[in-house]
This record gives C-alpha cells, structure tokens and sequence, in this order.
C-alpha cells in the first residue's frame, strides 16, 4: 500500500487511498523514482472507485494495484479508476485508465508530401 507521506508525493501524488506505506509501497515507490515514472493519482474518485482489491471476507478494501507511466506521459493520463461491476473471476477490480494520444508527424514527411502535390499539380 502507498501511503500519503510528502516524501512519496513527487512521484505517487496526493490522491491515495491510505495514509501510510507499507514495505511494498516504499519498494514501488522507489522503483517508479528509479525508473522515472509516476503514478497518476491526481483525479478527484470517492475512495469506492480507488479500491483495486477486496478480501475474501468483503470487508477490507485496498488500493494495491498501481499503473505507473513515464513522467514525460503523464499529461497524457486523462483519468484513472477502478470498476467493481466486471466480473472477472477475480478478488480485483478492473482498472481503466483513458489516455489521450497525439501523432506528430515528422517535417521530412510534411514537405516530400507538399512536394508530392507540387509534382502532381494540386
């Protein structure tokens, strides 16, 4: 579990579902600091939407499961949630993460396409 501790912030952000870190959480951190990677957390869930596990008995809900993005990415990151109504044959919850993609094309490209058309006489 990720926890909300400041030191955890730069690199997990704010919008965790606990309060502290367990051993697990401090190794994933370090990991996505090592890696330069994030995880985006920053959008406004009720905490039913942040659970990504459920006990075998249904009363304890954990945020244990993560989606880590490079940090030059993450502005790609529209939004992030778990869903609890798939059922998967699993204690998880399904997680989805809507992204926005932008092509760029390259100038090389641009220009043997306007040479294409000054050839063709368009």
């Amino acid at each position: 579990m990720v926890g909300k501790e400041n030191i955890v912030k730069p690199t997990i952000g704010s919008g965790n579902l606990h309060q502290d870190s367990n051993d697990n959480g401090v190794s994933i951190v370090n990991f996505a600091t090592s890696k330069n990677l994030v995880k985006n957390t920053m959008f406004p869930h009720r905490n039913i939407h942040k659970y990504t596990w459920t006990s075998p008995d249904g009363k304890t809900h954990n945020q244990i499961d993560h989606i880590l993005i490079d940090r030059r990415w993450n502005s790609s990151i529209l939004d992030l949630r778990s869903f609890r109504v798939v059922d998967c044959d699993t204690d998880h919850y399904l997680m989805v993460t809507k992204v926005r993609e932008r092509l760029a094309v390259s100038k090389q490209q641009h220009r043997s396409l306007m040479e294409k058309d000054l050839i063709s006489g368009s």
